[in-house]
C-alpha cells in the first residue's frame, strides 16, 4: 500500500493544526456558522440528525492492521464504540464530539490517516475494486492509477469548488466490481492489440434525485495521458456546470444536455491545449505509484494437498463449505484465496463494526492476510491474501466474532444506508427495514437456492444505500410526515448496468418483509433452471412482479 513521504505527513499535519484553529474560533464564536460550514466539509464533518458524522477517507479502500487498530482507537474513547463502513469505502463516525474533532485528525495523521475531501464540492475518495491486485480475471492492477488521481487530486486548487461533488471510480477487471457505470467518471482499464495498457472513460453516470448510467467518451486512453484527460473533464464541468441550482449541479445533468457526443468534443478540444502539460504522466511517476503495490511474500504451496485438505474439511462441515463458497473468492496465485468477512449478521446494522471487532479484524490480518485488509463498497471487509491451509483456522475465529455469516451475494448481504436513524437528509430509516427482511429470510439454505440477489436501501433520493442499483431497491419516502417506502426492481451495478424501476405506489414499513418475499416467490415461480433474479427480471419484465404485489393488496 501507499506509505507517506515526507511531504505527505507535513501537509496532513498542517491541515491538522489548520483545522483545530479553525475549529477553536468557531467554538469561540469568532466564526459564524456559515463561514464554519465550508472549512469542516472541507475536513469531513457534517451535522447530523443528533450529533456531528466525521467521515475518513480509505482510498480505494485500503487499510493497514495499524491503521484499523487506530480506528479502533478512537471509536472507543471519542465515539460510542462501533464506526460505519460506507458504500465510498470511507468510514464514518456517527457521535463524535466538535471539539474532539482536531484531536482525532491528530490521531489520523499518526496511521497516515485523514478526512480531506471526504466531503465539499471537490474530487472525493477514489473507488475501486476491493479485489484489486489478486483477482483471476484482473486485466492490470487498478490501485497505481488510483494512488495517481488521489495525490493529483488533493488539494488541487483547481478543483477545490466545484459545482458540485465528484466521484470517480477505477476498475481493473473484466467484471466491474467498482459500479464504474454510476460514477462521474468511471475508468475501465483495457489494454490495445499492441498490449499498451489504457483507460476506456465513461463520464455523467450517478444515483441521486437524476439517476443516470454513464456514457462512453473514449475507447481507449493511454495511461501516460491520464491526468491530462481527466483534467480536461473537470475543466468542461467546472466551467459549464451549473451552480445555481444544486440538484442540477452534478456533471450528469450537463452531459445529458450537451448530449455526450457534444461533452466528449469540447473535452477533447481542451485536452488538445494541455496534453503535453506537466500533468502528463511519465513512464518514471507511473513506475513509482506501482512500487507500493507489489505482491507479498508468497508462500510456495502445495496446492493439491492444501486443496486435498479443504475439501475434507468442508465435507465433513456443513457450515464451513457454506461460508466457502459464498464468503471465499478465487485467487490468481495458487494456494491463496480472498476472504470476506460479512458485517452483515441479522441485527446489527449493514456495515457497522464495534470497537472490539475492528481490533480482531486487525488482528485476522497480522495473522492471516500480510496485515492488510480492504473495505468493500458493499459494506463489508476483504482479507485478500489467505493461504488456502489456513481457511478453516480464519473460519473459525471469524465465526466466533460474528463475521462469519455465509450471506455474501446472497439477499440478507444487504446495502443499506444510516438513514433516519443517523442522517438529517433522510425521509425514512433503513435499519429497522433490513433488520427486518433478514430475519424475514433467516434460512441460509432458501438464500443460496435464490442464488445471488442485490437488494439495497437508501432512507433518501440521495440514494447512499444505493438502491436505484439493486436487483430489489428501496427507497425511503416521507408522506405527510409518514415514512413510507418505494420499491424498485431490476437495477444492476456491473457490467450489464441498469437502473431500476418503480414497482408502484409505496408500502408502509410493516409490509416491507412481506412484500419482498412475494417478489421472491414470483421469481421462484418464473425463473427457469440456473437463472438469477437479475436474469428473470430482464426476460418477464415488471409486470408480473406488480400484479402479484397489488392484486393482493386490493
Amino acid at each position: 500500500m501507499y506509505v507517506y513521504d515526507e511531504h505527505d505527513h507535513k501537509i496532513i499535519q498542517e491541515r491538522v493544526a489548520q483545522f483545530r484553529d479553525q475549529t477553536n474560533r468557531y467554538l469561540a464564536g469568532e466564526l459564524k456558522d456559515e463561514e464554519f460550514l465550508p472549512l469542516r466539509l472541507q475536513n469531513g464533518l457534517y451535522i447530523q440528525r443528533l450529533a456531528p458524522m466525521l467521515r475518513i477517507a480509505v482510498p480505494y479502500g485500503l487499510l493497514s492492521a495499524t491503521q484499523v487498530r487506530k480506528l479502533a482507537h478512537i471509536s472507543r474513547v471519542y465515539d460510542k464504540g462501533y464506526c460505519h463502513m460506507t458504500t465510498r469505502q470511507n468510514v464514518q463516525f456517527n457521535w463524535p464530539n466538535l471539539e474532539d474533532v482536531p484531536d482525532i485528525l491528530a490521531e489520523l495523521a499518526e496511521v497516515e490517516m485523514h478526512a480531506v475531501q471526504t466531503s465539499g464540492n471537490c474530487i472525493r475518495n477514489v473507488t475501486s475494486d476491493q479485489f484489486a491486485g489478486v483477482a483471476t480475471d484482473e486485466i492490470v492492477d487498478p490501485r497505481p492509477y488510483c494512488e495517481i488521481i488521489r495525490q493529483w487530486s488533493t488539494f488541487h486548487p483547481e478543483f477545490a469548488f466545484l459545482p458540485r461533488k465528484f466521484k470517480i471510480a477505477v476498475s481493473g477487471s473484466v467484471d466491474d466490481r467498482a459500479a464504474i457505470h454510476f460514477h462521474d467518471i468511471g475508468l475501465q482499464i483495457v489494454k490495445s492489440e499492441n498490449g499498451s495498457v489504457g483507460f476506456k472513460v465513461l463520464v455523467g453516470g450517478g444515483l441521486g434525485r437524476t439517476p443516470v448510467i454513464g456514457s462512453v467518451i473514449r475507447e481507449f486512453l493511454a495511461e501516460n495521458d491520464l491526468l491530462t484527460y481527466l483534467e480536461a473533464i473537470l475543466r468542461v464541468y467546472n466551467l459549464h456546470g451549473r451552480r445555481d441550482n444544486k440538484y442540477k449541479a452534478r456533471i450528469k445533468i450537463l452531459v445529458k444536455a450537451m448530449g455526450p457526443e457534444e461533452f466528449a468534443k469540447r473535452v477533447e478540444a481542451e485536452w488538445e491545449h494541455i496534453r503535453d502539460s506537466q500533468t502528463l504522466l511519465t513512464d518514471k511517476e507511473i513506475k513509482r505509484a506501482k512500487s507500493f503495490f507489489t505482491a507479498p511474500d508468497y508462500e510456495a504451496i502445495d496446492v493439491q494437498a492444501a486443496e486435498a485438505e479443504l475439501a475434507n474439511a468442508a465435507s465433513e462441515n456443513k457450515a464451513f463449505s457454506n461460508w466457502l463458497a459464498r464468503n471465499v473468492t478465487a485467487h490468481k496465485v495458487d494456494g491463496y484465496k480472498a476472504v470476506t468477512l460479512s458485517l452483515k449478521p441479522t441485527g446489527i446494522a449493514p456495515g457497522d463494526v464495534t470497537d472490539k471487532q475492528l481490533e480482531i479484524i486487525a488482528d485476522l490480518a497480522d495473522k492471516y492476510s500480510f496485515g492488510e485488509l480492504r473495505a468493500t463498497h458493499e459494506q463489508n471487509i476483504v482479507l485478500a491474501d489467505v493461504k488456502v491451509s489456513e481457511l478453516f483456522n480464519l473460519w473459525q475465529e471469524a465465526k466466533a466474532a460474528g463475521f462469519a455469516t455465509a450471506n455474501i451475494g446472497t439477499l440478507t448481504d444487504i446495502i443499506c444506508c444510516p438513514g433516519g436513524d443517523f442522517c438529517s437528509l433522510a425521509n425514512a430509516k433503513s435499519i429497522p427495514i433490513a433488520e427486518a427482511i433478514q430475519r424475514e429470510f433467516d434460512d441460509l439454505d432458501y438464500l443460496y437456492d435464490l442464488g445471488d440477489l442485490d437488494l439495497n436501501i437508501s432512507g433518501c433520493m440521495n440514494a447512499c444505500g444505493h438502491h436505484h442499483i439493486g436487483h430489489i431497491g428501496i427507497l425511503g419516502v416521507d408522506k405527510k410526515g409518514a415514512e413510507f417506502y418505494q420499491v424498485q426492481l431490476g437495477g444492476n451495478a456491473g457490467n450489464n448496468a441498469a437502473l431500476a424501476k418503480v414497482l408502484g405506489p409505496a408500502f408502509s414499513a410493516e409490509d416491507m418483509p412481506t412484500v419482498v418475499r412475494k417478489l421472491v416467490d414470483v421469481f421462484v415461480e418464473k425463473r427457469v433452471e440456473g437463472e438469477q433474479f437479475f436474469e428473470t427480471y430482464n426476460r418477464v419484465g415488471i409486470e408480473p412482479f406488480k400484479e402479484r404485489i397489488y392484486a393482493k393488496a386490493s
